[in-house]
C-alpha cells in the first residue's frame, strides 16, 4: 500500500491568556496508507482534535509538516487549500451543528458540487442520488438539519463530505452523540463505502470498541504525544506502554470519565521538563523517566515511547 497522508512531527503551540505557551501538540509523527483506517484514542485534552484540525488545516502548525498524496499542504491557501480538500473531507462529532440552520440539507451536500461548476440541476440530481446511496430518502435534500434525526443528519453530512469523492475521510468522533444502532449503521456504511471505492479514514474516538472494530491500526496520545503505535489488536490485546494499559483499563470499568476529570486535577503537578509526560501517574516509572524523554521508533507502523521496552 502506498503512503497517503504522512505526517511529520507536527506540533502545536497555543499561548494562554496571561501570555504564558501551551503545547497541545508535541512533535508527532505517523503515516496513512491508502485504503487503511487509522484509529487515536486518548482522553479529553490528549490532542487528538487539535492534530486532526491541523491536517485539515483548521488549524496552523506551529511547526512540521504534513504531506498529502506527496505534497506538502502545511502552509498552502486559497485556491491550492481549495485543490486539496478534493483529496480531504471531514465529519464532525454534531451533525446538525456541522450544516448552516438556514439553508437545506440538499443545498449544504450540493455546495462543493456547485463549486465545482456543475449546473443546479445536476447539483440538485447527483444530491438525490447521494441521499439514497448513504441510506436517506431523495427528498430529504428538501429538510432542513432539525427536522431530522441525529443518524439521519450524520448520513447526510457523510453524503456532504463524500460528494466529491476525496481519498481521505477524517471522522473526529462523528458517531460518539449517536446510539449504539446508529453507530452500528454508520460504521457499517463506511466499511461499504471503503471496500467500493478504497477510501481512507483517520478515525478520531473514545469508544474503543468500535475502535476495534473499525480500525486496522491504532495510535494512543496522551498530553500531546504519542504513547503507543500499532495493529489495533495487538495493541488492544497486549498493549506495552502503561499509559495504554490504564486507557483500557478504565474503558473495561466504564471509569475512562472519571480518569479524564483526574487528570486534569493533575495538570498542575505535571513535570514540565524534558522527561515522560505520563511519569507522574505511571506505576512503574524509573528515575530516567523524570529527566529522558522516550522516543517512539517506529518500524513497520508500529512503536512505543516508553523507557521500559527501549
Amino acid at each position: 500500500m502506498g503512503t497517503l497522508l504522512e505526517v511529520r512531527d507536527i506540533t502545536k503551540i497555543f499561548r494562554r491568556q496571561d501570555q504564558t505557551k501551551f503545547t497541545a501538540v508535541d512533535k508527532i509523527s505517523f503515516s496513512l496508507y491508502a485504503g487503511e483506517t487509522l484509529g487515536i484514542v486518548g482522553e479529553s485534552g490528549s490532542g487528538k482534535t487539535t492534530t486532526v484540525a491541523m491536517i485539515s488545516r483548521l488549524l496552523d502548525a506551529t511547526s512540521g509538516q504534513i504531506y498529502l498524496n506527496g505534497k506538502d499542504i502545511t502552509r498552502i491557501k486559497g485556491r491550492e487549500l481549495r485543490d486539496a480538500y478534493r483529496d480531504l473531507q471531514m465529519v464532525f462529532q454534531s451533525p446538525t451543528g456541522s450544516f448552516d440552520p438556514r439553508r437545506t440539507l440538499g443545498d449544504g451536500i450540493g455546495e462543493s458540487l456547485r463549486n465545482r461548476g456543475l449546473s443546479r440541476k445536476e447539483t440538485e440530481a447527483r444530491v438525490e442520488t447521494l441521499l439514497t446511496q448513504y441510506g436517506l430518502p431523495a427528498d430529504y435534500a428538501k429538510r432542513y438539519p432539525h427536522e431530522v434525526s441525529g443518524g439521519q443528519c450524520q448520513r447526510a453530512a457523510i453524503a456532504r463530505a463524500l460528494a466529491i469523492q476525496p481519498k481521505l475521510l477524517i471522522c473526529d468522533e462523528a458517531t460518539s452523540s449517536l446510539d449504539v444502532t446508529v453507530q452500528a449503521q454508520i460504521i457499517t456504511l463506511l466499511q461499504t463505502l471503503q471496500k467500493e471505492h478504497g477510501m481512507s479514514y483517520l478515525f478520531i474516538c473514545h469508544n474503543l470498541a468500535l475502535v476495534q472494530l473499525f480500525c486496522e491500526r491504532v495510535i494512543v496520545m496522551y498530553k500531546g504525544s504519542i504513547m503507543e503505535i500499532g495493529k489495533t489488536a495487538k495493541v488492544i490485546n497486549a498493549p506495552r506502554h502503561p499509559y495504554t494499559k490504564m486507557l483500557l483499563s478504565c474503558h473495561l470499568t466504564d471509569s475512562l470519565e472519571v480518569e479524564d476529570n483526574v487528570s486534569n486535577l493533575q495538570e498542575d503537578l505535571e513535570y514540565h521538563n524534558n522527561g515522560c509526560k505520563f511519569y507522574m501517574s505511571c506505576p512503574v516509572r524509573k528515575d530516567m523517566c523524570k529527566s529522558i524523554k522516550p522516543e517512539l521508533i517506529q518500524r513497520d507502523g508500529c512503536g512505543v515511547a516508553c523507557h521500559l521496552h527501549t
